[in-house]
């Protein structure tokens, strides 16, 4: 699971990479106006309704570029924010805040667009038992950061990465030749730890998963009928996942499947930002 501390072991040379494809030898605009130090102070300011993520983030870009600057924050992480709202303070070298505004508002923007999209969904599945979960269908290098938005969202995460547990999807189970090789080799190679997940396009594949010990059953774009009948005969036995182009208009038909899990990378690939803006800079 990505919690704060986690993203912040992370943070420190994501963000510097991105302040580094923003600046390569000197801002120059920033330049042509300031000459040297001017203290001063802006507002971040909500421009639509929704829920904010990405506030250490965002101050972090600012603080990287000059340590003395400080960002007073009126609202945190996993709060719903209405459009209008002032949520925070940035006071330090105008320089920084000028050099930095674009690479904290990209954070920002779109880990709470992840947030905001990730609640409307998970609000679509209270009253069931059904878990909401991202997928690894992630920006390259901004993973950390996106997972850690869909928990602010309300939802959770699914693996972080390839080495968190297996999943033995299409191509693995093609490679080994079929579900039932595919997971006897898993068993006698991944360690005790790790848990066994098996992706089923078919009832039969999922009779398959679950007669070969799978720990997770990932039932996969498969017909609203096919579903209810491979809960059925899985029957308790592994846990049941369903994925597969799941989205707010097709939730509420999945609700009554009796699966434990919903994973969609929709979550993450298909959010909109949420438009927050950087305004009134003033000098002290």
């Amino acid at each position: 699971m990505i919690d704060e501390i986690t993203m912040k072991i992370r943070a420190d040379e994501l963000i510097r990479s991105a302040l580094a494809e923003d600046v390569t030898n000197e801002d120059v605009s920033t330049c042509c106006v300031l000459r040297e130090r001017t203290e001063g102070q802006a507002e971040l300011l909500c421009k639509q309704d929704g829920v904010i993520a990405g506030l250490p983030v965002f101050a972090r870009v600012f603080e990287m570029l000059d340590e003395q600057t400080r960002v007073t924050c009126f609202v945190k992480d996993g709060d719903r924010v209405k459009k209008g709202e002032k949520l925070a303070e940035v006071r330090g070298d105008m320089r920084a805040i000028l050099t930095g505004e674009r690479t904290a508002l990209n954070f920002l923007q779109r880990m709470s667009g992840i947030a905001t999209y990730t609640a409307k969904i998970a609000k679509l599945l209270e009253g069931s038992k059904l878990r909401l979960v991202d997928t690894r269908k992630t920006t390259p290098n901004m993973r950390i950061f996106e997972k850690y938005a869909v928990r602010m969202g309300g939802g959770g995460n699914h693996r972080y990465n390839l080495s968190d547990a297996v999943m033995l999807k299409d191509n693995h189970i093609g490679a080994a030749g079929g579900v039932k090789e595919a997971v006897a080799r898993a068993k006698a190679y991944a360690p005790f730890t790790a848990k066994i997940e098996v992706e089923a396009e078919t009832v039969q594949m999922a009779k398959e998963a679950v007669e070969a010990g799978a720990d997770i059953i990932m039932l996969d774009n498969m017909e609203h009928e096919e579903m209810k009948k491979a809960v059925a005969l899985i029957a308790g036995r592994a846990v049941v996942e369903i994925s597969g182009n799941v989205t707010t208009e097709n939730i509420e038909k999945i609700k009554d499947i009796g699966a434990d899990v919903v994973s969609s990378g929709a979550l993450t690939h298909s959010a909109p930002i949420l438009d927050v803006s950087l305004k009134n800079l003033r000098a002290l």
